[in-house]
C-alpha cells in the first residue's frame, strides 16, 4: 500500500512508549493510546480520524464528568432537536471528507515542493562521465 498502516502503527507505538513505565504494562495503555491517536488532528487532513468516520468530534470522558460548553448545549436540547442537529451533521460529513481530501492533496504538494527544492538539477550531455551502478 502507501505505508499509511505502518505510519499509524509507528505513531501508536510512540504514544505507548511515552505512556508506559515498564514494557510489561503496554496492553493496559493501549485503549488510551488509541483514543489519543483517533482524537488528535492530523496535519495531512486537518481533521481527526474520529470526526471523518463519525461526522462529529469525540466526547471525551472528562467532558462528561466536568461538563464543557458543548456538552451543556447538547443536554439542553430536546430529543427531536438533537436528532435534527445530528442528521444535519451527518449530511455534512461528505463535505467534511472532501475538504480533508483536498487538504491532504495540498499537503502532499507542499511536501513534494519542499523535497524538490533540495534536489540539485544537473544537465548531462553525451560524452560526460557518470557513475553507473552495476546490479
Amino acid at each position: 500500500m502507501n505505508g499509511a498502516v505502518e505510519a499509524a502503527n509507528k505513531n501508536i507505538k510512540k504514544i505507548i512508549e511515552k505512556m508506559t513505565v515498564n514494557y510489561k504494562d503496554w496492553h493496559e495503555m493501549l485503549p488510551y493510546a488509541l483514543l489519543a491517536y483517533r482524537t488528535s488532528v492530523r496535519t495531512s487532513t486537518g481533521a481527526t480520524p474520529y470526526s471523518l468516520v463519525y461526522g462529529m468530534e469525540a466526547v471525551l470522558q472528562i467532558e462528561v464528568e466536568i461538563p464543557s460548553m458543548r456538552i451543556l448545549a447538547e443536554t439542553e436540547l430536546e430529543e427531536a432537536e438533537w436528532a435534527k442537529q445530528r442528521y444535519e451533521q451527518l449530511n455534512f460529513i461528505d463535505e467534511k471528507r472532501l475538504k480533508a481530501l483536498c487538504h491532504g492533496q495540498c499537503y502532499q504538494q507542499r511536501m513534494a515542493r519542499a523535497f524538490n527544492a533540495r534536489v540539485r538539477h544537473r544537465d548531462f550531455s553525451p560524452g560526460d562521465l557518470v557513475l553507473r551502478k552495476l546490479s
